[in-house]
């Protein structure tokens, strides 16, 4: 699996952490750029289910290895998160040399 550019899984933050809400800032560090920035935080619960398609018929998001449920309320507060650290960072992360675009240089 390719490593995201993005790195808010390690963020530093203020809330208790717990093995749930590491594998939920995971989970947005793979969510597409593009997709991220559709989110709109007017959407009902039920138009934010819909648009992320990875809730259950319970209404909480489906993520392996979870000690507890992530519901809306949480899954907003976290991905607004995300999208202001993703504010934050992109700047540096397009200054960096596009990994895909061949240096010149091999590794031995």
């Amino acid at each position: 699996m390719e490593q995201p550019v993005w790195n808010f899984e390690q963020e530093p933050y203020d809330e208790h952490a717990d093995e749930t809400s590491y594998n939920l800032r995971a989970y947005f560090d793979r969510m597409d750029d593009a997709k991220m920035q559709q989110y709109d935080p007017a959407w009902s619960d039920e138009q934010l289910m819909q648009w992320d398609d990875n809730f259950t018929n319970e209404n909480t998001l489906l993520l392996a290895c979870c000690e507890r449920d992530i519901e809306p309320e949480e899954y907003r507060r976290v991905i607004a998160q995300a999208i202001a650290y993703r504010h934050r960072v992109r700047p540096f992360l397009s200054a960096l040399p596009d990994p895909n675009r061949s240096s010149g240089v091999r590794n031995p």
